[in-house]
């Protein structure tokens, strides 16, 4: 491809839960090569800020989103009520959905109400507002298994054109037998990035990023790349590999083939 305009910001905040990997310091000191990756169950945290009656309706989707959105921000020493977000991944809730499914395929085809409203794409922004009292921009958006790219672009574009800080809030859960036979991902997963438009205080790095047609950046150890690619929203984690070493450098995202997004990072 012929040079392609690239878009930058600041990266002032890193969050992550995925198997294996309960936190982003945990997971900065695996990617850096400074500890062994052991792989477990994720684990959700509790969405205490949510009221008891949507805390108890929260899905695995809803947990993942919510913490890791959280810790980015928590990072970044920001208030999230004040912070435009963006939420990105490739389906929505899997048991949710199965459980539409089996309402739809059985006698009595009342759906419920709860169902109904948790089973659309945006239902993580929606208790996030609810949670953080967030009345700030919201985008939800889906590109497979190229969503976490397309969530980074929009993100950026988003710095860009409002001049302020925005959160990147990826993430994806697995569906339940059958439907796991058709979009067979083993467990939840979630990135959270906090981008601004100037270098503050927290500034972790410098991003800018660039659509291009090379191939996408696997990771050297082989039982990180095969959870880069069980978890759609982990297709971030050669971005997060450049930011755990410290070291300038660049990565290819998985994106819309034929292209990727080329990632390039200078750290602070």
């Amino acid at each position: 491809m012929s040079a392609a305009p690239q878009l930058s910001a600041w990266l002032d905040g890193v969050g992550l839960i995925a198997p294996g990997l309960p936190d982003w310091s945990t997971a900065a000191a695996v990617l850096a090569g400074q500890g062994t990756y052991a792989s477990a169950p994720s684990v959700l945290p509790a969405p205490a800020l949510l009221p008891p009656a949507e805390r108890r309706r929260a899905s695995r989707v809803v947990r993942i989103a919510l913490a890791s959105g959280l810790a980015a921000l928590d990072h970044a020493g920001l208030d999230p009520a004040g912070v435009a977000t963006v939420f990105s991944a490739s389906t929505a809730d899997g048991h949710n959905c199965h459980a539409l499914c089996e309402t739809l395929a059985s006698d009595d085809q009342r759906v419920s109400p709860t169902r109904f409203h948790n089973s659309l794409h945006n239902t993580p922004a929606g208790y996030w507002s609810i949670a953080t009292g967030a009345m700030a921009a919201s985008q939800s958006l889906c590109a497979h298994d190229g969503s976490f790219a397309a969530g980074l672009l929009e993100t950026l574009v988003q710095v860009g054109c409002s001049g302020a800080s925005c959160a990147l809030i990826a993430y994806d859960a697995e569906y339940p037998a059958p439907l796991a036979a058709a979009r067979p991902i083993p467990d939840a997963g979630g990135i959270g990035l906090v981008l601004s438009p100037s270098r503050g205080p927290r500034s972790l790095a410098q991003i800018s990023v660039s659509l291009s047609d090379a191939p996408v950046t696997a990771l050297a150890d082989p039982q990180l790349d095969a959870l880069r690619l069980a978890i759609p929203a982990l297709r971030g984690l050669p971005l997060l590999a450049l930011l755990a070493t410290r070291r300038a450098g660049g990565a290819a995202l998985e994106y819309l083939a034929p292209l990727s997004l080329q990632v390039t990072v200078s750290p602070c």
